[in-house]
Order: structure tokens, then sequence, then C-alpha cells
């Protein structure tokens, strides 16, 4: 006995110091047992499938041994051909068994992130427009100054209407460099930026950085069994302090595994302190994971029954036909009523070849509480076009704005109601606004507005609509201008026209000239 057990000592030592080297490091602990998790439901139905055939097989060996002690010779035979028979039965019921779990089980998981899942025909809660998100990370390379780091994440910032870059510090052992907060408007040049950088002996860690770099590492440090994606992580300036704020999230179920938002890790950019806090409410920001809203809007292709979900009948696709390239989903927008809450707001087409704009999907952009955030479909009637379609109208019915040089037509994005709205101009510089709604031939289709939002035509004026009474208010108040004024501005001279009737003027010129080429 002493023997064994002194041959066995090294076996346990090299046990424990392998447990105890794994629960030192919480950071790759719990990527072990996330994945581990994970595979507990695709390797339920093999290890099952092996219980169903093992079992009988223990049992024939067991039967045929004491057919073999039995004194009669031929004893027992008709017991073992009938376990056998058994065994073989069912073995191919627990391999098919086995089979129907791995498909039914990711049905399941996407039932379970299903769950409080609206769909109503109500319409889409009024939204304030944004500067496109292109143009907000076009801009931040320019303003950063003598940095000499790499922009590795750009995030709208609902709450202040602002954009947040956080930049990382070049070199493989190094954090993050200093952050960046701008105010991006429509329809000004007011632009504003706040740098505020990190102390780089203090505060030397980064998301997927090296060894003792690693902010994953020092998360894990301080709560064990939550994990993050690096596409949920924004950064706040307070002051001069930089502060990387990291949505969190936690496994839950066991045959069935799905996420759950766990709080926000704060990482201090000036004294390198995490703090983990469960109540973000004073955090600013949008501290719901992003990663889960989408994993959300994607599981609704399991609204229907499973035979629906497995010939993909059901559910809605977000809307990609590469004309929001850059940002084709889940916009994060601010509600009009002024409540100050936002959402990730995404376009929804249906399954297969139809590119039309069927729903719209909404999920707070704030976490509240320890389960998933409530998301909303809105169906739309009349549904939109799609938006490829859109902006090529845009670009017919307002050719004399749209588009030359460096100018494009960015993000068509929903804006409440059945209502959708997109944005002309450069990188640098916004220039228009197309608000819309409905189809592309609808009688109300668009109106163009510069970019603080003033009308400035539309295509068609439904009778009756604010845009057809603002229109004829404008033409009155011209009209009493040319009364009082007969003779006009001189002839040449461009000063005395307003906005609108230069931009009538440059219409009626382009028009012309096309008119002229086409006739030769």
């Amino acid at each position: 006995m002493g023997q064994k057990l002194r041959a066995a000592l090294p076996a346990v030592l090299a046990a424990a110091v392998l447990g105890l080297a794994l629960w030192y490091g919480s950071y790759y602990t719990t990527i072990l047992v996330w994945e581990l998790r994970k595979l507990v439901a695709w390797l339920a139905a093999p290890l099952l499938l092996a219980a169903a055939i093992g079992v009988p097989w223990a049992l024939v060996k067991a039967v045929r041994r004491w057919r073999t002690r039995d004194a009669k010779p031929g004893g027992g035979s008709e017991v073992a051909d009938w376990v056998a028979g058994l065994g073989c039965v069912v073995g191919v019921a627990g391999l098919a068994l086995a089979i129907w779990w791995l498909v039914y089980g990711s049905y399941l998981q996407d039932r379970a992130y299903m769950h409080g899942v609206q769909v109503v025909t109500e319409a889409v809660p009024e939204m304030t427009p944004r500067a496109p998100y292109l143009v907000g990370k076009a801009q931040s390379a320019p303003h950063l100054g003598d940095v000499t780091g790499e922009i590795s994440d750009v995030t709208y910032l609902p709450d202040s209407d602002r954009f947040a870059t956080l930049v990382e510090r070049r070199g493989w052992l190094s954090g993050y460099e200093t952050a960046l907060v701008q105010y991006v408007p429509l329809g000004t040049n007011s632009r504003t930026q706040q740098r505020c950088s990190f102390d780089t002996e203090q505060a030397d860690a980064r998301i997927s950085g090296w060894f003792s770099h690693n902010l994953g590492r020092k998360i894990s440090a301080k709560q064990r069994g939550v994990r993050f994606s690096a596409g949920d992580v924004y950064v706040v300036c307070d002051g001069e302090t930089p502060t990387v704020v990291v949505p969190l999230k936690r496994q839950t179920g066991f045959l069935v595994v799905t996420e759950r938002p766990a709080g926000v890790a704060l990482y201090n950019g000036r004294t390198g302190e995490v703090k983990i806090a469960t109540n973000t409410a004073g955090v600013p920001g949008p501290t719901y994971p992003l990663s889960l809203a989408s994993r959300q809007r994607e599981a609704t292709t399991a609204v229907g029954s499973f035979a629906d979900w497995w010939a993909d009948r059901g559910g809605w696709d977000a809307s990609e036909d590469g004309t929001n390239a850059g940002n084709e989903a889940d916009f994060t927008l601010q509600y009009r009523d002024g409540s100050g809450r936002s959402a990730y707001v995404t376009p929804l087409t249906p399954q297969g070849e139809a590119s039309s704009v069927v729903a719209v999907s909404t999920v707070p952009a704030r976490q509240s509480g320890g389960g998933l955030a409530p998301m909303t479909i809105h169906r739309l009637d009349p549904v939109w076009s799609s938006p490829k379609a859109l902006v090529a109208l845009i670009k017919a019915e307002y050719r004399d704005v749209c588009c030359y040089n460096d100018d494009q037509v960015f993000e068509v994005i929903p804006t409440g109601g059945s209502n959708w709205t997109s944005t002309i101009g450069s990188e640098q510089n916004v220039r228009y606004r197309v608000e819309g709604r409905g189809q592309v031939d609808g009688r109300d289709a668009t109106c163009l507005k510069d970019a603080n939002g003033e009308l400035i035509r539309c295509a068609y004026a439904a009778p009756g609509s604010p845009e057809e009474k603002e229109l004829q208010r404008r033409e009155q108040e011209k009209q009493k201008q040319k009364d009082q004024n007969p003779g006009g501005p001189a002839a040449g001279d461009l000063t005395g026209y307003t906005p609108d009737q230069l931009a009538e003027l440059q219409k009626r010129l382009s028009e012309e000239i096309t008119r002229r080429l086409k006739g030769g």
C-alpha cells in the first residue's frame, strides 16, 4: 500500500500544481470554462449516443460471461440474443437522437435569445438624426494631433452626441495612448474636440495586450466568470482622465448556453485601476453590449416553428445591400422625446432574396438589470424600398446637390414612424439631409433639407402635408418680397438672392444644360 501511495504521489502533486496554476490564471481559467460550457451542448448528444450503445453492450458481455459459467450447455443464450438485439435498436435510436439534438439545440439557443421579443405593428418611435458614423470616423485622424498610435475603436456616444476614439500606443508591450471625444454636428461647423491622455506608466494595459499588459487579465483578476467582446469596448473622458468602458457578459444555462449582460469594467487611464460596476446608471455611453444586441437580432430567425427555422422561412435579416457600408446595422440613435434614452436601431429585410425593408428592430443601448434587453420589432406598413433603391432615388431627384466632387449619400437610417433619413456631403462636411416616407414611388417620397433640417424643396409634397404648407408659405413670402421690390436683384448680382432662390436657379440651370445636351 505504501509503495502505491509513493508511486501516485508525483501524479497527485502534478495535478495539484496544475490546479493551482489554473486557479491563479483566472484569465485562462475563464476562457477554458466558457469554451467547455459551449461544448457541453454539443457533447451531450454524442455522450448520450455512447451511453445508448455502451450500456447494452456491457449487458451483453455480462450475460455471455454468466452463460459460460452456467452448468447447462446453451444456458442464457436466448437472453443474450435478446439483449444484443435491444442494444442494436437502442444504438440506432441513440444515433438518430444525437443528430437531431445537434440541430435542434441550435434552434433552442436562438429561442432562448428570443425571450422577451415583441413583434408589433406600432410605429417606430421618433429618433434624432446624427452625423453618419463614417463621417465621425473619418474626422478622428485629422484631429489627433501629434499622436503616434493606431486607432483601435470609434464609438458613437448617444447621451452626449459625441464620437469617442480610442488610440492604442505602438509597441507590443504597451497599452493605450490617448482618447479623443469630438462633437460632429450635422448642420454647423462648430466642431469641438476633447483629448485626454493615458498615463503610459501606470495604465499600460489594453484589450488583447501581452502578458501583464492584457486588460482582460486585469478584469478576470477582479471578477471571474465574465468575458467581453472587443467591439463593445469604448472610451469616455472625465475631464483629463480617460476611462475605458468594457461591457461584460456572463454565461447562463447548461444544455442550452446563452449570454447575458454582467455590468461593466471601468479602466482608469491615469491610475490603471479596474473597477467592476453592476449598476451602470451613472456610466455614460452604450453600456449594453452591442454584440449581445446583434445576437438577439440574429436569433429572430427562430420566431416561428422549428420547421420554419430549418427551412429559413422565418425571421428577418439586417439590410445589407452595400448602401450603409461600414455601419450596416445596429445604428445607435437617441430618442427624440428628450428622455435621454437611446437604442440600437436596425432596418430588417425578410429571409430570402427580397431586399425591401419590412421591419425595424430596436434594442435599448443602456443596460438595465442582468437579463436580456427587451427587443421590439416594428412591422412597417407600407414597407420601404431597399436602401440601395432609396439612394438611387436621391441621386436622381436631387442631381443639383448630389453627387459631385467627393460628395456621397450616407446611411439610410430609420428616424421614427415610417420615416427614413439620409445625409449628403463628404466625410469632412455634411451639407444636406433627405427625409422620406414609404416607397420610392410614394406620393410624398422625399424632401431635401439643409443639414440643420430647414426645408429646401420636395420631390413631391402631398396635399395637406406639413411640407406643402411650408412650401406654400415660402412662395407667399417670395411673392410678397417681389411685390415690395419689383426690380429684384440687379442682373448678374447674386448677393440679393436667398439660399432657396440660388438652389432653384442652380436646379433650373442644370436641367437646361441637360436638355440641351440631349437635344444635341
